[in-house]
């Protein structure tokens, strides 16, 4: 069966590629081409990687739209079945013959050789040799940027220009205008044994059904475009004898039946489909709005931001006993989570089943680093356990890491579908690979994690694995690859003359951090628990000058920046002659998070920061805070200072002090802390605490319940929850301050820099109108742009903000400023009429062209 396939993820071995009606298939590296699989079996008899032989990576790319051809259907284990695919013309086009080829034709090629004054391109038609001029690549070259050069193997849209001795030999054009532009016509001559998905057509209504339509196109043939592929705008409008453009989806050899679509987004060959946002991937959407239900299918919803969901059958109701249709009439409303997104249907995958919609994880980029597992035994293999976490999601156990001691015989600890609890060592979503340990020692510590060199601070104490111990040391291994070396001086307070004899690989070990370099990758450890930091890390750590005057909590001074560090910025305070060394942790310079960062950039060594609050003074570490809704509440006493003073209902302003899995630790001036559970957390659905808050947040927080006994407090952070009556003056202070900040940060913007770009990225703020000219458009649909209004900046413009303009290099265009990016210096801009119409009509209204000033123009 031939299909229409869009590339939805791409790794060394393998293309996954959405299919229509939410199916997904699997291109092996071997079913490419045959240039570029005769490339890869010279390479493994050669041993040794061949120059001109490049990754999958580096020629394809997600959401490229590609001809396929099924190959085998197979079954797993577990009943899921596996659509293998060929992308390989030779199977591909195997209904196409040298004298059915004619001009205007388009057809799926690949380069199978690089020559002086253009490309071979294999388009699997025997005996025909297919010519690609340079100069009919050159555009195409240069939208997709991957070099001077075609790489061999690699898939491209071909337009035959010319076909000379009865189709033995063709010229063929990539433009990218040339190929959006093709149409299949009846003067090609297509016939059923040979007409290809992706071909563009004109379709004339015969029928039209609730399921679908019924089309004819090319004068005798018949389609069926299903009620998925057809127009959401205009769907109900659909009437016999109404011609329009629709593109092959797929083709079936033996029934004949040809299925089309009519979605935009396939009617231009060389496009692409719309794309979700990674962030919505996962979400729970409280109400969805049922519009239409099809008894054999399932239903199609629309979801809270206008996009489409289609929810198959079997995930409309736990199971089909308790299935009501009653209750997916058009306009009913349900709770549903989007669990996939078909590239070929424009459409999200949703479930209303609870336990989906509950489910912890859901995706690999749902688990972290650290996290703990519940997980299913699904195979024993010699490098360790396979381990089943969702039906989406396997991991790896490696050898090493099935118990705290080497296992020899795992088979007699461990059975196929045991329920086991893992920790994640490594998780790199990507490439879908997840490394899990068994160690009870490692599953139940609680000691931080350690996952990456800056977070190993001098004296923190954690637990890691020995990977090597040798006569110089022992290797320690942590999270995600993070290993650090334990000197042999280090390895006990008694000397140790065999390393390899006291301590075995595998090993759980309870280490401290004596020294960490971030940059070079390098940490030096120490068994010995007592021991203190290096030298040199105390001595950076600690303030210049012994702290001799105390100060109070809620105490302001001036401040001026001594030095900046990648966490924060070490001041001296101007009332005791900068003789007193204090910290302003990065999170601390604002109460919004998009500004920490780009007051930290902005600041300069020498800047004076005025009215900062002492938030702690231990002696010889100071801590200061610039949060305005934190220094606001310690001087209105809207505070507590001790425990005993905490009464349930209160409103109290802090910030986070660590996000966990179970919920949120905030801390609030004067040292007191309490918990906010995930459920008292956000008024949404939580999957993920780490997407709702970060640490350093400015929170307001009720309090909920006190334990004084255990001295615990409970916290609710919903919004619903913390609002003190008047939100509408709540509102418009905190916008108040931020865009106060935002000019604070405009104004250090232009006194650092190149003086062009500063001024530039004070002067542009959203609503602003430019005059741009058109630099270049990407493959993806998005445009970059230039200006003298621009100079130094990045300008562009996403597929969507082009509307339906089609634009071209060179020509000038007026464009309107949505964001702008200051530490990247990027500025995104929409040129859709109905936004620059919109400024137009504000400008008329005030009599003269205002940027508001009052937007932020900033962010990170």
């Amino acid at each position: 069966m031939l299909l229409l396939g869009c590339i939805k993820e791409v790794s060394d071995y393998e293309l996954v590629v959405s299919l229509p009606n939410g199916l997904s298939g699997f291109v092996p590296v071997t079913q490419i081409s045959d240039a570029y699989s005769k490339m890869l079996s010279k390479q493994v008899a050669q041993g040794e990687l061949l120059e001109d032989l490049n990754s999958l990576p580096d020629m394809y790319s997600p959401g490229t739209l590609v001809r396929c051809i099924v190959t085998s259907v197979e079954k797993s284990a577990d009943g899921r079945r596996s659509i293998k695919l060929s992308i390989d013309p030779r199977k591909v086009n195997k209904g196409l013959n040298a004298s059915a080829l004619t001009s205007g034709m388009l057809l799926s090629g690949f380069v199978s050789s690089v020559e002086d004054h253009g490309y071979l391109i294999d388009i699997g038609v025997s005996g025909t040799h297919a010519f690609l001029p340079r100069q009919k690549a050159q555009n195409y070259i240069k939208a997709v940027k991957r070099g001077p050069d075609l790489k061999i193997g690699q898939n491209l849209n071909c337009v035959i220009v010319e076909v000379k001795n009865e189709g033995r030999v063709v010229r063929l054009s990539i433009d990218r205008s040339e190929v959006a532009a093709s149409l299949a016509t009846e003067q090609q001559k297509w016939t059923l044994s040979n007409l290809l998905p992706g071909l563009v057509v004109k379709a004339r209504v015969q029928k039209v059904a609730p399921l679908g339509i019924k089309v004819s196109f090319l004068s005798s043939f018949t389609g069926i475009v299903d009620f998925m592929h057809m127009d959401p705008e205009k769907s109900t409008n659909y009437s016999p004898d109404q011609v329009m453009k629709a593109c092959i989806l797929s083709v079936h050899p033996t029934s004949k039946v040809v299925r089309l679509t009519l979605r935009q987004s396939f009617l231009h060959p060389g496009g692409s489909p719309n794309q979700l946002s990674n962030d919505r991937m996962g979400a729970v959407v409280e109400e969805s709005t049922v519009k239409a239900f099809y008894k054999q299918f399932g239903a199609i919803f629309e979801l809270d931001d206008g996009t489409l969901a289609f929810a198959r059958l079997k995930h409309l109701s736990k199971n089909r006993k308790s299935f009501k249709p009653g209750a997916f009439k058009a306009g009913c409303k349900h709770k549903c989570r989007i669990i996939d997104y078909s590239l070929m249907d424009e459409m999200c995958i949703i479930s209303l089943k609870y336990q989906v919609i509950e489910a912890r994880f859901l995706q690999y980029q749902d688990i972290h680093t650290g996290d703990v597992v519940q997980g299913k035994v699904l195979a024993l293999k010699p490098i360790g356990m396979q381990v089943k976490v969702t039906d989406g999601i396997r991991g790896l156990v490696p050898s090493m890491h099935l118990a705290d001691v080497i296992l020899k015989q795992p088979e007699k600890k461990y059975n196929i579908g045991d329920e086991v609890q893992c920790r994640v060592l490594e998780c790199n979503p990507g490439g879908k690979k997840l490394i899990l340990t068994l160690k009870k020692s490692l599953v139940q510590s609680k000691l931080p994690v350690l996952s990456n060199y800056e977070d190993a601070k001098p004296g923190l104490i954690t637990h890691g694995f020995v990977v090597c111990a040798k006569e110089f040391g022992c290797i320690v291994k942590f999270y995600n690859d993070v290993k650090g070396l334990v000197p042999k001086n280090e390895l006990s307070s008694e000397p140790i003359s065999c390393p390899d004899k006291v301590f075995h690989d595998g090993q759980v070990v309870k280490v401290m951090v004596l020294k960490c370099e971030p940059q070079q990758e390098r940490l030096l450890l120490s068994f010995r628990l007592s021991s203190k930091p290096a030298p040199e890390d105390k001595k950076e750590c600690t303030p210049k000058k012994k702290q001799e005057v105390k100060y109070r909590i809620g105490e302001m001074v001036d401040v001026k920046v001594l030095k900046k560090k990648h966490n924060g910025l070490e001041v001296s305070v101007l009332e005791d002659e900068g003789n007193v060394i204090a910290w302003i942790p990065t999170m601390h310079l604002s109460d919004f998070v998009v500004n920490c960062k780009l007051l930290w950039h902005c600041l300069q060594e020498g800047d004076v920061l005025p009215r900062v609050m002492c938030l702690s003074d231990k002696g010889e570490h100071i801590t200061l805070s610039r949060k305005s809704a934190v220094i606001s509440a310690v001087q209105e006493e809207q505070v507590v200072r001790s425990f005993s003073e905490i009464q349930p209902g209160m409103l109290l302003t802090g910030y986070v002090r660590n996000v966990m899995p179970f919920g949120v630790f905030v801390e609030f001036p004067f040292g007191v802390t309490g918990l906010a559970p995930k459920m008292s957390m956000s008024d949404k659905f939580v999957t993920d605490t780490k997407d709702h808050f970060v640490v350093g947040q400015t929170v307001i927080a009720k309090v909920m319940s006190i334990d004084e006994e255990k001295q615990r407090v409970l916290l609710n952070l919903k919004v619903s929850e913390c609002s003190s009556g008047d939100s509408a003056a709540e509102s418009f202070a905190l916008l108040n301050q931020y865009f106060k900040e935002m000019k604070e940060i405009r104004n250090l913007l232009r006194r650092r820099g190149e003086p062009s770009v500063a001024r530039g990225l004070c002067e542009l703020v959203p609503g602003k109108e430019l005059q741009v000219v058109v630099q270049d458009v990407k493959e993806d649909g998005s445009a970059l742009f230039s200006g003298s209004c621009v100079t130094g900046l990045t300008v562009t413009a996403t597929r969507y903000h082009l509307g339906d303009k089609n634009i071209v290099p060179g020509e000038k265009t007026k464009a309107l400023v949505l964001h702008v990016d200051a530490l990247t210096s990027r500025v995104y801009v929409s040129l859709q009429e109905e936004l620059l119409k919109q400024r137009s009509k504000q400008v008329c209204v005030h009599g003269s062209q205002r940027t508001p000033s009052t937007l932020p123009s900033c962010s990170t």
